[in-house]
C-alpha cells in the first residue's frame, strides 16, 4: 500500500500484532496538514462502508482523504489490501459484483467504478450534482443514484453507464437508500424533508415594500389577535419579564399539521382554515394549500412510479430494510419547532427516533431510541446522558430480524435494538470511535464494522461479545484544527444536557434544517443596539433595541461566518463567543457550557468550513449567460401567463441589473461576493474599513428598512438561496414550509422579486433568479473604495465550480477535455490544481500538473511527463483519472500524500510478519529500486530515523526486519526507497 506507516507495539501478543501491521495505521505529522493543503466542506458520510457480496472483502470511504480503502476480513479482522484513490470526499460504496465496487463522490459531483481484482479505476460516470447513494436494483439490474441537488435520482443502466432516466423527487435532499428483499422498490431517505410545520407570517418581509396584515393579529384568529400570543392558555409560561416595558415586535407564528391534518400552533389553536381553508389568502395561500411532508421515496423498478411514505421525522438520515418484516425503517431526528421559546425548548427540542413503514400501506410507526428521556427536565445524570444516541447516521439489521444496529454520530455509540426499536442485547449500547456512521455486517464472522467520521477509522465489534475487538485507524490529512473544534458541533454527550442534541442537531452537518424557531425568551430583559454598529441606511431610533421576544427566524448556515459578524437575523450577537450561554439555555450543557479556549476551538474549526462548488455556474466558474431554471414560474405580470415556466436566465444581466443604482439597487446593501453588508464606513469620498472588535469580530452592515420600524436586521449573504428553495404559497403542494426571508415566509425567488422589488418584466425576473443561484463562487465584479454604492465586499471562503470535475481515460484520445483542465490551471484565475491517478504497469500511480515546467510531476523523484506523453501511457488495464482539485492541495493528493518530502511512489507497504526480535515487513517491491526501513518512536517527531542493516534489496519482493526494537517499545514504520 502507497504512503502507509505502520504502528508496532513490542507489548501486544504476536496476533494483534499481526493484524495491527497488516491494517493501514496512520502517521499523521499535523503541521503538514493545514487548511491551505486540505479544503472543509463538512461533508457527510451517506453508506461509507460495504461488505463485498462474498464476504470477503470490505470497502471503506476515506472521506477526508478522497480514497477507498480495501480490506480483507476473511479472518474477521481488516486486513489492508489497497488503497484506491477516487473522487473529492467520497460518501458511498456498493458492490455491484464481488469483483466491482462503484464509489459515490459527493464534492466531484461522480460515480467511481473500481475493479476489486486489480484494484484500480476504470471508469468515471459524471452525475448531476452531490451524488449521494448508490444501490442495484430491477430486472435487469440498473443503479440508482440519490443526487441531493436537483432533488433527483438518477439511473444508470451499469453495462454502459449510460443515464437510463432522471426520475425527479418531490422532497428535500434525496439522500440514503435501501432496496426491498425482492429487488422490485428502491427506498429512498430524504434527508431534508421537513415535519408539516409551516409560518404565518408577522407581515413584514425583508424587502422594501409596506407591512402587511398578519393573520396572527386579527381578533377572530386563534391567537384572537394578540401579537405575540400566549403559549398557555391566556398566559406565557414562563412568565414575561415584568421589567420588559418595551413592547415585544410583531411577530409570525409557526403551524404543524397533526396527524388529522389540522395546523395546530402550541397552544392548541387551529389555524386549519388560514392555512388551507377559506382565509388561507390572508396567510398569502390558496385554498387546499397543502405540504405533503414527504420523508421516504418508494421507487418502482419496473415502471419508475414513484410513491411516498409521509409523517415520520424532519431530518431522515438512514435506511434500511427489516428482513423479517419487509418494514423499511428510517432513522433520524425531529424537531418540536412549533414549540416557542428558549426557556420551554431548553435541553429537548430534539428527539432520535426510528420509523417503521409498511411497504404495502406506507402506514408508519414511530419510536424514541432514547426511552429513558421524559424531556421533562433539560439535564439528566451521566449514566443516563451516556445511554443517549444522537445524530443517528446508520442503521442495518441481522439477517432474521432480530437485531438492528443505529450508530450515533453525535454521541460516538452503538446501540442495539429489537425488531420493535427497543433496547436489545447484554450490552445495547456500545461505545465505538467518535463520529460513528455507516455499518457493514458480516454474520459469518459475528462482526459487526463501524466508520467513525470523525476518527477516520473503523471499529471491529463482535456481534457475540458486544464489544469492540480492535480498531483501524485510516490515513487522515484532516488538520488538527478541525479535529480539535468539531466536537463543539456534533458532540451530543458533551454539549447537551440529555445527551441527544447538539448544534448540529439544528445546524446539520454545519448547514440548517430547513425550518424557523422562535426562540425568544420572555424571561430576558432588552440587549441595547451598539449604535457604533456599521448601518447600511436609516439608522435605527434609539429606544429601538433588541426585545428578548423575537419571533420565529429560520435557522442560518454556518458555512464561512468567522468574519463576517455580528450572527443572526437580528445581528444581536457580536461573535461566536456571545453564544457562550446557548450552550446552556438551550442545549442543557451542564458544567457551565464550554470553556474560553472550547469556544476558541469552535471558532477555528468553523472558521475551515466552507460553501461547496456551485452547481449553476460554468465548469470555468463563470456566469452562465443560458441558465435552465425548471420551477420557477411566472406571476402573471409580464408576458407569460401566471403559472408559465421562465425562460432560460442570463446570469451575466442578473448581475448587470444587480449592480444597477437604479430599481433593484441591490449592490447598494449586498456587497459582493457574499451579498453580505459592507463591513466599511465612506469617509472622505473613500470606503474606509472599521476596526475589528476584541474578538476579532467584524461588523456587517445592519439595516432597518421603511417597512419595518421595529426590527434592525443584518444584511444576510445570498450565497445558499438555492438551498432554500421549495416553499410554494401559489399553487397547492408545496414541498417546503419555510422559504427566504428571516422567518422564512417568502416563498419563491419569483415572488421574491416581483412582491418586494417591483419586477414584471419575465426575462429580467429570470435573469436575476439566475444570478442569484449562481451567487456562490465569488468572481463576481468587485466594489470600488471609491464609489459610495458599490462598497467593497469581504472575501467568500467558496469552492470554484470546477474543483472535483474527473475524466478517466483509456487512451491517448481523449484530449479535450484534459487540455481545457490543463488551461484553467494555466490560466491561475480558476483556483484549481490538476492531478492524475492511476496505473502502470501494474502499479498504483500519482502525477500532479506542474505550472513552471508545463509537465506532470510523477510520484517518482526526476520521472516528469509532457501532457501528451503521460496521455500515452493510458491504456486498458492502465486507466488514468484526472481530477480538478482545489488550487493549493495538488501537491498532497496527486503525490505526497502524507506531506512529509518523500513522494508516494517511493513508499511500499503490504502485508507482514512478527519475529521475536521484531517486525519483518514484506512488501511487493519495483524491480531496479532499492529499500530501507525506517521508524520513529513518537507521533510527534520531526524525523525518521532508519533501522540500521535494514537496506533490502532490488527483486520483486523484500523482507525488512528490525532487529532493535526493545521490549515495551512502540514505533511507527515506513518502508522507503534508497535515494
Amino acid at each position: 500500500m502507497q504512503n502507509g506507516q505502520l504502528r508496532v507495539n513490542k507489548r501486544l501478543p504476536s496476533f494483534s500484532v499481526i493484524a495491527v501491521i497488516c491494517l493501514l495505521a496512520t502517521l499523521q505529522v499535523r503541521a503538514q496538514f493545514t487548511t491551505n493543503n486540505f479544503f472543509n466542506w463538512e461533508t457527510p458520510p451517506v453508506h461509507p462502508v460495504a461488505l463485498s457480496p462474498d464476504g470477503t472483502k470490505l470497502a471503506v470511504c476515506n472521506l477526508p482523504d478522497d480514497h477507498v480503502e480495501i480490506f480483507d476480513v476473511t479472518s474477521g479482522t481488516p486486513v489492508s489490501l489497497a488503497s484506491i484513490a477516487v473522487g473529492i470526499n467520497p460518501v458511498s460504496v456498493c458492490f455491484r459484483t464481488t469483483n466491482e465496487l462503484w464509489v459515490a463522490n459527493y464534492i466531484s459531483g461522480t460515480l467511481s467504478v473500481i475493479d476489486i481484482s486489480t484494484m484500480r479505476v476504470f471508469n468515471t460516470i459524471n452525475t448531476t450534482n452531490q451524488p449521494s447513494d448508490i444501490v442495484f436494483a430491477g430486472s435487469p439490474q440498473l443503479a440508482y443514484v440519490s443526487c441531493g441537488r436537483p432533488n433527483t435520482v438518477q439511473v444508470f443502466n451499469p453495462l454502459n453507464s449510460q443515464v437510463v432516466t432522471n426520475l425527479t423527487i418531490d422532497g428535500n435532499r434525496p439522500r440514503a437508500m435501501t432496496v426491498s428483499p425482492d429487488g422490485g422498490r428502491v427506498y429512498v431517505a430524504i434527508f431534508e424533508s421537513g415535519n408539516a410545520s409551516t409560518i404565518i407570517s408577522d407581515g413584514i418581509s425583508d424587502l422594501n415594500d409596506a407591512p402587511k396584515p398578519s393573520a396572527v393579529t386579527f381578533p377572530d384568529a386563534p391567537s384572537h389577535g394578540l401579537d405575540p400570543p400566549p403559549n398557555s392558555g391566556t398566559n406565557f409560561v414562563p412568565a414575561i419579564n415584568a421589567v420588559l416595558t418595551n413592547p415585544p415586535p410583531r411577530t409570525g407564528l409557526i403551524v404543524k399539521k397533526n396527524r388529522a391534518g389540522r395546523w395546530m400552533d402550541d397552544n392548541n389553536g387551529d389555524w386549519t382554515e388560514y392555512i388551507r381553508g377559506t382565509n388561507a389568502a390572508f396567510t398569502g395561500r390558496v385554498p387546499g394549500w397543502d405540504m405533503p411532508d414527504h420523508d421516504l421515496a418508494v421507487i418502482n423498478t419496473t415502471n419508475f412510479s414513484i410513491t411516498y411514505a409521509c409523517g415520520l421525522m424532519n431530518i431522515c438520515m438512514a435506511t434500511a430494510v427489516n428482513p423479517a418484516s419487509g418494514k423499511i425503517c428510517v432513522v433520524g431526528t425531529d424537531a418540536i419547532n412549533q414549540t416557542r421559546f428558549t426557556p420551554v425548548l431548553n435541553g429537548i427540542f430534539v428527539r432520535v427516533e426510528l420509523a417503521q413503514v409498511d411497504p404495502s400501506s406506507l402506514t408508519n410507526t414511530v419510536v424514541d431510541l432514547n426511552p429513558h428521556l421524559n424531556y421533562q427536565t433539560p439535564q439528566v445524570t451521566d449514566t443516563e446522558r451516556d445511554m443517549s444516541i444522537g445524530d443517528p447516521r446508520g442503521i442495518i439489521w441481522s439477517s432474521d430480524g432480530t437485531r438492528g444496529y443505529v450508530t450515533g454520530m453525535g454521541s460516538a455509540n452503538l446501540i442495539i435494538i429489537d425488531a420493535q426499536g427497543n433496547r436489545a442485547g447484554v450490552n445495547p449500547t456500545i461505545n465505538v470511535g467518535q463520529g460513528p456512521t455507516g455499518l457493514a455486517l458480516d454474520e459469518g464472522h459475528n462482526r459487526l464494522y463501524v466508520f467513525n467520521r470523525f476518527d477516520n477509522s473503523i471499529s471491529t465489534v463482535d456481534t457475540v461479545g458486544q464489544t469492540v475487538v480492535s480498531t483501524v485507524q485510516l490515513f487522515d490529512p484532516t488538520p488538527q484544527v478541525i479535529k480539535l473544534g468539531r466536537p463543539f458541533l456534533y458532540n451530543t454527550h458533551l454539549t447537551s444536557g440529555l445527551g441527544q442534541a447538539a448544534c448540529g442537531s439544528c445546524h446539520v452537518d454545519a448547514r440548517f434544517d430547513r425550518l424557523a424557531w422562535d426562540l425568544g425568551d420572555q424571561t430576558s430583559t432588552m440587549a441595547f443596539i451598539d449604535h457604533t454598529f456599521n448601518f447600511a441606511n436609516n439608522p435605527p431610533n434609539p429606544t429601538n433595541n433588541f426585545h428578548p421576544m423575537k419571533g420565529p427566524m429560520t435557522t442560518l448556515t454556518l458555512q464561512d461566518i468567522i468574519g463576517h459578524e455580528p450572527f443572526h437575523w437580528r445581528g444581536d450577537r457580536e461573535g461566536l463567543e456571545a453564544f457562550g450561554p446557548t450552550f446552556t439555555n438551550l442545549q442543557g450543557m451542564p458544567n457551565g457550557g464550554l470553556t474560553t479556549n472550547q469556544m476558541q476551538e469552535f471558532k477555528s474549526f468553523l472558521a475551515t468550513i466552507r460553501f461547496g462548488p456551485n452547481p449553476y455556474r460554468n465548469l470555468d466558474n463563470s456566469l452562465s449567460t443560458s441558465l435552465p431554471i425548471p420551477g420557477h414560474f411566472a406571476l402573471g405580470r409580464g408576458a407569460l401567463p401566471a403559472g408559465a415556466q421562465l425562460p432560460n436566465g442570463n446570469a451575466v444581466n442578473g448581475m448587470n441589473s444587480f449592480r444597477l443604482i437604479t430599481t433593484p439597487d441591490c449592490i447598494v446593501c449586498h456587497t459582493l461576493p457574499t451579498g453580505l453588508g459592507t463591513d466599511m464606513n465612506f469617509i472622505t469620498n473613500h470606503w474606509v474599513s472599521l476596526p475589528v472588535s476584541t474578538n476579532n469580530s467584524h461588523h456587517i452592515a445592519m439595516i432597518e428598512l421603511p417597512r419595518s420600524s421595529e426590527l434592525p436586521f443584518k444584511i444576510p449573504s445570498l450565497r445558499n438561496l438555492f438551498d432554500k428553495l421549495g416553499m410554494d404559497l401559489g399553487h397547492t403542494n408545496s414541498r417546503a414550509g419555510f422559504g427566504f426571508s428571516h422567518d422564512g415566509s417568502a416563498d419563491t425567488l419569483v415572488r421574491f422579486l416581483q412582491d418586494g422589488l417591483s419586477f414584471t418584466n419575465d426575462q429580467q425576473t429570470a435573469d436575476m433568479i439566475a444570478f442569484l443561484l449562481s451567487f456562490t463562487g465569488s468572481d463576481l465584479i468587485p466594489g470600488v473604495t471609491n464609489d459610495i454604492n458599490r462598497s467593497p465586499g469581504l472575501p467568500s471562503q467558496d469552492t470554484a465550480a470546477s474543483v472535483g470535475k474527473q475524466i478517466t481515460i483509456n487512451n491517448s484520445n481523449s484530449v479535450a477535455l484534459i487540455n481545457t483542465m490543463i488551461s484553467m490551471v494555466t490560466t491561475g484565475t480558476n483556483r484549481v490544481d490538476l492531478i492524475v491517478k492511476g496505473m502502470e504497469n501494474g502499479a498504483a500511480r500519482g502525477w500532479f500538473y506542474d505550472t513552471n515546467s508545463a509537465m506532470f510531476l510523477s510520484d517518482r523523484p526526476g520521472e516528469n511527463y509532457t501532457p501528451a506523453a503521460l496521455r500515452a501511457l493510458a491504456a486498458p488495464g492502465s486507466e488514468q483519472t484526472y481530477t480538478l482539485v482545489p488550487v493549493g492541495t495538488g501537491r498532497r493528493m496527486g503525490i505526497d500524500r502524507d506531506l512529509d518530502g518523500i513522494l508516494d511512489g517511493q513508499l511500499l507497504l503490504r502485508g507482514s510478519s512478527v519475529t521475536s526480535n521484531g517486525p519483518a515487513i514484506a512488501c511487493t517491491s519495483v524491480v531496479g529500486l532499492t529499500y530501507q526501513l525506517q521508524y520513529k518512536n513518537q507521533l510527534t517527531d520531526a524525523s525518521w530515523s532508519t533501522v540500521p542493516g535494514s537496506v533490502a534489496g532490488t527483486g520483486n519482493t523484500i523482507s525488512l526486519l528490525d532487529t532493535t526494537l526493545g521490549t515495551n517499545q512502540t514505533r511507527f514504520y515506513r518502508v522507503t526507497t534508497v535515494e
